[in-house]
Parts: structure tokens; sequence; C-alpha cells
């Protein structure tokens, strides 16, 4: 392989732990693993309430490693899955491998996280075709000022 392909290469792995580095902070761990599969989990169950051009647009912003976990096992033609907080928590609780208990902690911290690394409004497009049931557990709370 030439160097100038490796050392594509190499960026497109930094950039991907780069947001994996976030997510981790964000959840207060330094367990990479569960970093990567949460995050990947918050990708996937929102990919799969977005309409196709949603979740293209959505995608468009992702780096290229993090693009390829977001299509992964993606069906176009069964979106967008309809489901409300209770059922978005269940999933992200089953395929994320964590307590139901920690998804309230957990995904406004990953969306915490991936807010950091978009352009302004990306985000918030995207959420916007959430119901608001879903939406609200996926944005953080806001911080109380004093």
């Amino acid at each position: 392989m030439a160097a100038t392909h490796a050392a594509e290469f190499e960026h497109v792995i930094h950039t991907a732990n780069i947001w994996v580095k976030s997510v981790a902070e964000a959840l207060g761990t330094e367990d990479r693993h569960l970093a990567n599969r949460v995050l990947r989990t918050w990708l996937h169950t929102l990919r799969d309430r977005l309409t196709v051009d949603g979740a293209a647009h959505f995608a468009a912003q992702l780096p290229e490693l993090l693009r390829g976990a977001f299509y992964e096992g993606w069906v176009p033609s069964s979106v967008p899955i309809k489901y409300d907080r209770d059922a978005y928590a269940n999933r992200f609780s089953q395929e994320a491998l964590i307590s139901s208990e920690a998804v309230p902690r957990v995904v406004p911290a990953v969306t915490a996280a991936v807010r950091e690394h978009l352009s302004p409004g990306q985000l918030e497009r995207a959420l916007a075709q959430l119901p608001h049931g879903v939406r609200t557990l996926l944005e953080p709370e806001p911080v109380p000022a004093g």
C-alpha cells in the first residue's frame, strides 16, 4: 500500500477514534468498547426512526467509518420505524447491552458527544423528525446555571 493511502486510512481511523473518545468521556468511562457499542446503537436507533432522505442527510456529516456503522444492517424499505420513547429505550438497552435503567443517562450523553462533532443545526434537523417522547430522551438536559 502506498504511503499516502496508508496515511489516509490512518486519518479515517483517527477521526472515528476521536468520536468514540468523546462518547467515552461523556459517559465518564475509559471503556472504549462500551463507548463504541453505545455510539453504534445511538446511530442505528436514530437512523431507523428517520426517513430515507433524513438518514442520508444525517449520514453525510459522519466520518467514513461511522457512516459505515450507521448504514450497517439498514433496510431503507422499512423506515421510518415507528416507536415511542419506551420502545426506543428497550431497543437501545438490548442493542447496546446496557440496563434499561442506564438508558436515560447514556443516551443524552451520546447525543451531547455527537453534537460536538457535527455542523451547527445538523443534529437538530434530524431530531426534529422524531416524536416528542423519543426526542426528549435523546436531547441532553440543560445544565443549570450557577
